[in-house]
């Protein structure tokens, strides 16, 4: 990147902060703050700051105007001591992170980055539905990472002393890893008609966690499969490992026949069923997980974006969402700053490259180009393009 390039980008988030409050996180002077600033050379973060260092929020982001701005999930007595040992940690938020370009299915360089987001945002829905309902948190903050997809801050009272070992278990748990389908499956004892000793009754629990978005897939399946005609059920039920076509006629006659059993949560009622059961349950731990970055969350000294600052890859903002706005964001319009909208700008392009961004969705040769300002920061902030000259 020119210095002129870099000179420009470090002028106009200099004008975004000074026109935007940031409002800092909840006990802000026990946290560690690091920054990274519009230098040649790279970009080596400066650390193991309190806010006492920096100064009031807003200030020191329009006065040193970084090209990114992080503070710490822990909290400590020191937290601008220059080692970790050193800062006498308190607890930690218990954070969460969704890359989009990590995601299963999401191919970089085929998938646009608005394909991508959007992508990102449905893995977002699946992992707050394990923070909502199998675990029952509180306090959650969702963000937008002004770059490859969102963030997840919870700060109840009862996950901010968790060691590394009980967050890698809470990672454990939305990823699916691990999970067997025998411990979903609650047996019960029930007299068997006709016959001499009980019988054994298998289920799986249809009011919450895994178990529930097991069933949830069984009975999906059986709603596809019932009404359908034999061929193309029997068909369906072939591509199930194991399932010739006597057990494919078994399972289906077992799905028309008991589907209110089924629907109470009933996976016994036939062999063949239970085995076809077996194997949509491990369907669903893959469609159904929350594929977070592990490392965040069990680092309990991770540092993470400051919601409000602006993310020096894009020049998008870092963004507060409320759950009652989440189905509505839309990333590539909501988060452009105003700061850089209703003016243009000249930039040089090295190569052809496509921008999605604000409303505008162009395919750009390599060249000069007037753009809106937010497209030509985006395409600067990513290194794709230098300042030009006006």
């Amino acid at each position: 990147m020119e210095e002129r390039t870099r000179a420009y980008l470090r002028g106009r988030f200099s004008d975004h902060y000074r026109r935007t409050t940031v409002t800092p996180p909840p006990a802000a002077g026990e946290r560690e703050w690091g920054y990274i600033p519009w230098r040649a050379g790279g970009t080596t973060m400066i650390r193991h700051r309190s806010l006492l260092d920096l100064g009031e929020i807003g200030d020191f982001l329009a006065r040193e105007r970084p090209r990114h701005v992080y503070f710490s999930a822990g909290r400590y007595d020191d937290p601008g001591a220059g080692s970790m040992g050193e800062k006498g940690w308190r607890g930690s938020d218990l954070i969460f992170d969704l890359d989009a370009d990590h995601l299963p299915g999401v191919i970089p360089g085929e998938d646009t980055y608005g394909e991508m987001l959007e992508t990102c945002k449905g893995a977002l829905y699946k992992l707050l539905d394990f923070l909502d309902d199998d675990f029952g948190f509180e306090e959650l903050t969702v963000v937008f990472s002004g770059g490859r997809g969102y963030h997840v801050h919870v700060r109840d009272p009862g996950v901010q002393e968790l060691e590394r070992d009980a967050r890698r278990e809470i990672v454990d748990y939305v990823r699916g890893i691990g999970l067997d389908f025998e411990e979903l499956i609650t047996r019960e004892t029930v007299a068997g008609l006709g016959r001499r000793t009980p019988a054994e009754k298998r289920t799986l629990d249809t009011r919450g966690g895994w178990s529930r978005r097991a069933h949830e897939h069984v009975v999906e399946l059986v709603d596809d499969l019932a009404d359908a005609n034999d061929e193309t059920a029997i068909d369906r039920l072939r591509e199930f490992e194991g399932i010739g076509e006597g057990k494919a006629k078994a399972a289906l006659k077992a799905m028309r026949e008991n589907r209110a059993e089924i629907e109470s949560g009933n996976v016994d009622v036939h062999p063949a069923f239970f085995s076809l059961a077996r194997q949509v349950v491990a369907e669903s731990v893959a469609r159904d997980n929350a594929p977070i970055d592990e490392p965040v969350t069990t680092d309990t000294n991770r540092l993470i974006r400051l919601p409000g600052s602006l993310h020096g890859g894009s020049g998008l903002a870092v963004q507060r969402l409320s759950r009652e706005k989440l189905d509505d964001f839309s990333p590539l319009i909501d988060a452009v700053p105003e700061t850089f909208q209703n003016h243009e700008i000249t930039v040089d392009l090295d190569e052809p490259r496509r921008v999605e961004l604000g409303g505008l969705s162009r395919s750009l040769e390599a060249g000069t180009h007037t753009l809106p300002e937010y497209a030509g920061i985006f395409l600067m902030a990513r290194g794709w393009a230098e300042k030009g000259r006006e």
